[in-house]
């Protein structure tokens, strides 16, 4: 890259091919987001800005991420943020990364929490916060407690916060779902459901890099479902709503043992963006 003048354009096309060429799936984008970082600007700044020479420190400032995403290190982890529902988050190695599918979680939590009245609110498996202070956001009025099991996603999810504003109305504590019988309008999660046997098939990015204790969840996928509906029987009375995020083909078998195993009852299960069945919605009976 130093034998002859590069221009930002050339630098974006030279990634991009070359990410296409180890099978990243958006090459493009994914350029544009790392070379902006280096130059400290942003897409916009980059189009603005196509046929400026580089000079040799911003070449230098972006070899180390484009190589960080050679070796398919994700690139949410590169840049040290995710947006999800119009904020930004800070993520680390230490949390999942927020999704647009965890976003159909968000809505139809919403959905069941009033605007203009207090609720109590549960997060269970915060990781990242990102579920926990999109709802104080959201809905002022709310109370949230948020769990994890890892004290390093706990400090992520309370940067996250402060950061956003609302530390003040969210209650982080480490445990294993929950700690305590506390009653809950509303309960909330996107726990661990991949099965043990579907690992070996996720994405690099996903396998090789994000928290295992935040993706596997036993031969069906369905064991700290199964866990955090039991769990959360005594955090509830009747008319708490309980959401939970779940893989595909998963649905019919979460319903099926709130039936038969809990007070649960099922509502409704309502699909993400490419249609999938990604959150049950279930009802204390």
């Amino acid at each position: 890259m130093t034998s002859r003048v590069w221009t930002i354009r050339d630098v974006l096309d030279w990634a991009t091919k070359d990410f296409a060429g180890r099978g990243i799936e958006s090459p493009r984008l994914d350029a544009e987001l790392l070379v902006a970082k280096a130059l400290d600007t942003d897409r916009v700044g980059l189009y603005l800005d196509l046929n400026r020479p580089l000079v040799d420190g911003e070449r230098s400032a972006i070899r180390p991420l484009v190589a960080r995403r050679r070796a398919r290190e994700p690139v949410a982890y590169i840049l040290g943020y995710r947006d999800f529902y119009g904020r930004r988050f800070t993520v680390t190695p230490e949390v999942l990364i927020p999704r647009p599918d965890t976003e159909t979680l968000v809505e139809h939590a919403l959905e069941c929490l009033p605007k203009d009245a207090p609720c109590r609110v549960l997060d269970v498996g915060t990781g990242s916060g990102a579920i926990a202070v999109t709802i104080a956001a959201e809905r002022p009025l709310a109370t949230i407690t948020a769990t994890d099991i890892s004290d390093r996603a706990l400090k992520v999810a309370i940067d996250n916060a402060e950061r956003l504003g609302v530390a003040d109305r969210i209650r982080f504590e480490r445990a294993d779902l929950l700690n305590r019988a506390e009653q809950y309008d509303v309960i909330v999660s996107n726990p661990p459901y991949i099965a043990t046997s579907e690992m070996a098939s996720l994405q690099n990015e996903v396998r090789e890099h994000e928290p295992l204790v935040a993706l596997e969840a036993g031969d069906e996928g369905l064991d700290v479902v199964e866990a955090l509906l039991t769990a959360a029987e005594p955090a509830t009375a009747s008319g708490a709503d309980l959401l939970i995020e779940i893989g595909a083909g998963q649905a019919t078998a979460v319903n099926e043992f709130a039936t038969m195993n809990t007070a649960w009852q099922p509502v409704a299960v309502y699909p993400d963006l490419n249609r999938i069945e990604r959150v049950v919605h279930l009802r204390r009976i």
